[in-house]
């Protein structure tokens, strides 16, 4: 696949960079520039992400950067089962534990919340960060609801950091999921004190909190565009029948 001119493989994080120092460095460049694209794609082209991903794993499957960038655009297309093995496999040759929480939803994509939960519950859990042990409590909530416990969910993301009035990277998800985990059990005052809450962290657009709060405010939003279209398209049959009528 062709990947821009300007991109060079020096923007990859300097960590994942010494990793690819094992490879000769012609192949490093190849597999730098890959991954790359499958940073630039994820969010907006996860098809796109997922086809240089491939060629990365082709290159240089026994990187554990590379098996975990795969991982995260196999999750990103909803390939769960092959997302879940390329963690695993990047797990396995670092060590490391910070890819738990994001197995763990991989188990609840393979209809398994159960395993999710058992993962919520296990040891490794306490070997994570702040932000690590938050997405393990998103998951484990997101499992209990997959199971229809809404109680159980709403009981699993009630802690320290929702309560906590300092806003984290993580705290706009963390409420919103507390709000929608409210509103699905029918506590729509407490769910609507929730998504304003979220609005109030989300700095940067992640959740759509704005527009939940909107909708149970009853707000409705005009499409501008479009009625300046419609208005256009009116006016110009209008003026097709005035000619008519002259003809």
């Amino acid at each position: 696949m062709p990947i821009p001119e300007d991109v060079t493989g020096d923007e990859i994080d300097k960590d994942v960079r010494q990793e690819l120092q094992s490879l000769p460095k012609t192949l490093a460049d190849d597999v730098a520039r890959n991954l790359v694209m499958v940073a630039r794609l994820l969010d907006e082209d996860p098809e796109g992400a997922y086809a240089y991903s491939r060629i990365a794993l082709r290159l240089a499957s026994r990187v554990a950067a590379v098996r975990e960038a795969a991982g995260f655009a196999a999750y990103a297309n909803q390939k769960y089962g092959e997302a879940l093995a390329e963690f695993r496999a990047a797990k396995r040759m670092t060590g490391n534990i910070d890819l738990w929480p994001v197995m763990a939803d991989c188990e609840r994509g393979l209809g398994r919340p159960e395993k999710a939960l058992d993962m919520a519950g296990a040891p490794e859990v306490h070997k994570l960060d702040k932000a690590g042990q938050v997405e393990m409590r998103l998951v484990a909530a997101g499992a209990r609801r997959d199971m229809g416990q809404l109680d159980a969910a709403i009981v699993t993301l009630q802690s320290p950091e929702l309560a906590a009035n300092s806003v984290q990277p993580w705290t706009a998800r963390l409420r919103y999921a507390y709000a929608d985990a409210l509103l699905a059990a029918g506590r729509e005052s407490e769910a609507r004190e929730w998504f304003a809450k979220a609005v109030e962290a989300d700095r940067d657009g992640s959740t759509d909190a704005s527009d939940r709060l909107a909708e149970l405010d009853g707000v409705e939003f005009v499409d501008a565009l479009a009625d300046d279209d419609e208005e256009g398209e009116d006016a110009a049959s209008e003026g097709s029948d005035e000619s008519e009528e002259k003809d």
